[in-house]
């Protein structure tokens, strides 16, 4: 059964959604405060963390900071705001999705479900696909360049994949958001943009992601000097 840890003030919401998520073989386990869930994230090891916007002390997107300083764990943020901007944010600081409350709770679990899929990968053998410096193992879903490993959030990763698989292609922004998130997410292009600026940054010093105006962005390999 996978772990997941919420970090919510609101108790309640906790306890309801701790009974709903064992249905779907989902053992969550829950904190109020943000220095008893980073306690607890240490202790736990869970797969997966559920992150509150407004928490006592500070707020979720310092603490969303704190986990990214130390660990790249799948974290879905949780706002009863839902504001572009919040959203925005949350994404420049390494959160994997977002959900605005109230939800539905079998759309928060599916949320989750796709993100632990994503970071489990597939059962087939995989491959290793090289660009240049660039190598990325599909089967272990990790990426290094020159034999140092990268720190990818499970949204990077899942960018650099498609786009090293269709190494050449234009995609546009919907595309991508389709590609990452499904036709189910919550679409706004905004995103699409953060996530190609954090991951360009990690890819650094080549320049592998190019815009093309009007159409999107290009993985392009690098020309050989």
């Amino acid at each position: 059964m996978q772990k997941v840890l919420i970090i919510d003030d609101d108790a309640q919401l906790a306890k309801h959604l701790k009974a709903y998520f064992q249905r779907y073989d989902l053992a969550l386990e829950s904190a109020v405060h943000p220095d008893e869930g980073i306690k607890m994230l240490k202790a736990l090891e869970p797969d997966l963390v559920l992150l509150d916007v407004m928490l006592p002390d500070r707020d979720g997107f310092a603490v969303c900071r704190e986990i990214r300083q130390k660990s790249m764990i799948p974290v879905i943020m949780l706002t009863a705001r839902g504001e572009v901007t919040d959203r925005v944010v949350g994404l420049e600081l390494g959160a994997d999705d977002y959900v605005a409350k109230p939800f539905e709770p079998r759309e928060l679990v599916a949320r989750v479900h796709g993100i632990l899929k994503r970071v489990s990968g597939n059962t087939q053998l995989g491959e290793v696909i090289n660009c240049g410096a660039l190598s990325v193992d599909t089967h272990q879903r990790i990426a290094s360049i020159n034999g140092e490993q990268l720190q990818l959030t499970t949204m990077e990763y899942k960018l650099l994949e498609l786009f090293i698989r269709a190494s050449g292609k234009n995609f546009s922004r919907d595309e991508i958001l389709n590609q990452l998130r499904g036709i189910e997410g919550e679409l706004f292009t905004r995103s699409v943009d953060i996530l190609i600026s954090r991951l360009r940054k990690k890819l650094q010093p080549t320049d592998y992601i190019k815009t093309v105006w009007g159409a999107g962005y290009c993985f392009i390999e690098p020309r050989e000097t």
